[in-house]
């Protein structure tokens, strides 16, 4: 299969493309290396498949340059993992989120169209739900209120790829991610970010009084279920959750690193923050039955191996 990885240099994206590699796949990537966090870790993310997938330094913005990397590349399948991604920073400048991830989506599935590329994988988020009291979240709930920009362009993205499948007969199928962790993980999230100021001796900000619960997926589950999607041949377009279908408090989350890592977190509390939501939670059973999605790594088995991998990379 011969397929193209938008947002192939960034954290999800570097490890589905390299396993692609792996599998036997053609392989091309496209990614814009912008300054979000440092682009040097995006470039080493691809220094470990970039010899055997083709790398294009472009913006998804940019319509006709997808057009042409689209059409020229002769592709069985898109997997849009391209984004601005973050509720906070979403909130300070919410028409960069608007350009990137709604226009950037139309571009791709425009080219998608025009291309004659039958497959369309794109990156959705559980931050789809907004604060939807019923728990776990389904996939057919009604999504009447999102409370960031993120929140709104991901959505928006959803109802783009079913326009594109109703009216053109594109495959698309949306996957909402549960807030993906492991080697690789961006900088600024949250497991990153403790476990650093935690190994340092520095404060780490809690924001609320950590009762707040999220539904932590270590990212080689996430490959297992995106893989499903290269062969799935149900709905012509379809969404799935892909998480662990358990929660986490976020002071269990601190708790998990301090003992990975041997050492206390100095605690600055913080008030909650808007637009952040207060628990996710992923029903799963759909996303078993149809893809054989069948995450196994808990929290207490990630953190630890999350700890490893920073202690390698950073001496």
């Amino acid at each position: 299969m011969k397929i193209l990885v938008t947002g192939g240099a960034g954290f999800i994206g570097s490890h589905f493309a390299g396993r692609c590699v792996k599998a036997g796949h053609g392989v091309e990537v496209v990614d814009d290396f912008n300054d979000f966090y440092d682009p040097a870790i995006k470039r080493a993310n691809v220094a470990a498949f970039q010899k055997d997938a083709r790398v294009h330094e472009a913006d998804i913005r940019d319509g006709d340059a997808m057009l042409r990397l689209v059409q020229g590349g002769r592709f069985d399948c898109i997997v849009h993992l391209a984004a601005r991604a973050g509720v906070r920073p979403s909130i300070k400048d919410p028409r960069l989120y608007v350009e990137t991830n709604v226009l950037g989506t139309l571009n791709l599935l425009e080219a998608a169209r025009q291309g004659n590329v039958p497959r369309f994988i794109c990156a959705s988020s559980s931050s789809v739900y907004g604060v939807l009291k019923t728990l776990p979240f389904r996939e057919d709930l009604a999504l009447t209120q999102t409370i960031s920009p993120y929140a709104a362009t991901k959505l928006a993205g959803e109802q783009l790829c079913s326009n594109f499948s109703h009216l053109y007969g594109l495959r698309t199928i949306n996957l909402r991610f549960f807030t993906v962790y492991g080697p690789r993980q961006r900088p600024d999230l949250a497991i990153h970010s403790f476990t650093r100021a935690i190994s340092e001796g520095r404060p780490i900000q809690q924001f609320g009084d950590g009762s707040t619960r999220r539904d932590y997926t270590y990212v080689d589950d996430i490959m297992q279920g995106m893989e499903a999607c290269l062969g799935y041949e149900g709905q012509l377009c379809d969404v799935f959750n892909l998480g662990e279908n358990q929660t986490t408090t976020l002071s269990e989350l601190i708790s998990t690193i301090e003992a990975a890592l041997g050492k206390k977190a100095v605690i600055e509390r913080k008030p909650d923050q808007p637009g952040d939501v207060p628990v996710t939670c992923a029903d799963i059973t759909k996303a078993r039955s149809f893809l054989g999605y069948s995450p196994h790594t808990k929290i207490a088995e990630g953190i630890p191996k999350f700890v490893e991998w920073f202690r390698a990379v950073n001496g």
